[in-house]
């Protein structure tokens, strides 16, 4: 088959990664066209991927995002026009969905939250499957048009997927005098620029002033923007690291004593590797994060001070499986090329 696979943010790298790699042991051919946006083309370096750089984020403001999917929307057009795809496959890119579907192309999409309401109308209606976790309640999925049989559903988290052959490589830590007796804490900040999340939220930055102060912590900051890392390095704390590219981060998550993220990729990266994570997030929360928290496997943080900066026991390191679930990422595939029976 000929796949096409678009990128246009930093995650869509990790998922795909394993499942590009299935298709291409098989003697698939893959295409893949990526976003610049915040480290998308360093984690595709990072992982050794090629990708057709189209487009990129249209920042803050509704005007600039209407612009920039306009333009991309064209140039994705005229570029897969003529490719013959056999299938094109996303992870919440409504731009490959929209132009697939005015290419004649199946499609199928996957997210893990369903409250980004634009990108989900127009991304969900083009495409020909919707691929979600069973943990986001199928009724709220309807009036994006996703019922099934476009809807499917699978277990568990992506996360625990695209994670499944994952080892933590030590190494990650040797540009930094890591002091081990110190609480190794990894901090992801939140999407400021996404729509869905356009609440003010003081609680990270108070968060990452408490623990850039505390002599007992290293904290490293994995920031979103050029924007966020300047407001970091302004900061100038003494416990806080801030890598200048883009790092290995499921390895910094797997040898970290806690993490805390407003955002959601992260929070349920160290879910699956079985890493202590606390939620900063601002907006609604979705089905899988509401699993998480019933399940004991993700808190809600609402003060710093009530952080348990504690060093991590043997048992739930590195080198064990202790809150560990793996699963088979051919799963994944086969439920996103199921586009390819078009009637379901």
């Amino acid at each position: 088959m000929r796949v096409w696979v678009d990128m246009t943010a930093s995650a869509h790298v990790l998922v795909f990664r394993p499942l590009i790699e299935i298709l291409r042991e098989r003697g698939d051919e893959v295409e893949i066209t990526a976003r610049e946006y915040a480290q998308t083309l360093q984690l595709l370096e990072l992982h050794g991927l090629e990708a057709n750089v189209i487009g990129r984020h249209g920042g803050r403001s509704r005007v600039g995002k209407a612009r920039a999917l306009g333009s991309r929307l064209r140039a994705l057009r005229r570029w897969a026009g003529g490719r013959s795809f056999d299938v094109a496959l996303a992870h919440g890119s409504h731009e490959l969905t929209v132009t697939a579907h005015r290419l004649g192309i199946p499609s199928s999409t996957t997210f893990d939250y369903e409250f980004a309401w634009l990108q989900h109308q127009l991304g969900c209606r083009a495409a020909t499957k919707v691929v979600v976790p069973d943990s986001i309640p199928a009724e709220r999925l309807a009036r994006y048009g996703a019922e099934p049989p476009k809807l499917v559903q699978y277990p568990g988290l992506k996360e625990e997927y695209y994670l499944a052959d994952f080892e933590p490589d030590p190494s990650v830590l040797e540009p930094w005098p890591i002091d081990p007796k110190r609480v190794l804490v990894v901090l992801r900040p939140p999407p400021d620029v996404s729509l869905y999340h356009r609440h003010s939220n003081p609680l990270f930055p108070q968060t990452v002033d408490f623990l850039g102060r505390h002599e007992g912590v290293h904290a490293f900051v994995l920031p979103r923007t050029e924007e966020q890392r300047e407001y970091v390095r302004s900061l100038d704390l003494p416990s806080l690291i801030l890598p200048e590219r883009a790092v290995d981060a499921q390895s910094l998550i797997a040898l970290a004593d806690l993490v805390v993220s407003a955002g959601g990729t992260m929070n349920r990266e160290a879910a699956a590797l079985g890493v202590p994570v606390y939620t900063t997030y601002g907006g609604r929360l979705g089905g899988v994060d509401e699993a998480l928290i019933r399940s004991g496997r993700l808190a809600p943080l609402t003060d710093p001070r009530a952080l348990e900066l504690t060093k991590r026991t043997t048992g739930s390191g590195p080198g064990s499986d202790g809150g560990r679930v793996r699963r088979d990422p051919s799963l994944m595939l086969h439920l996103l090329l199921s586009a390819l029976a078009q009637n379901g």
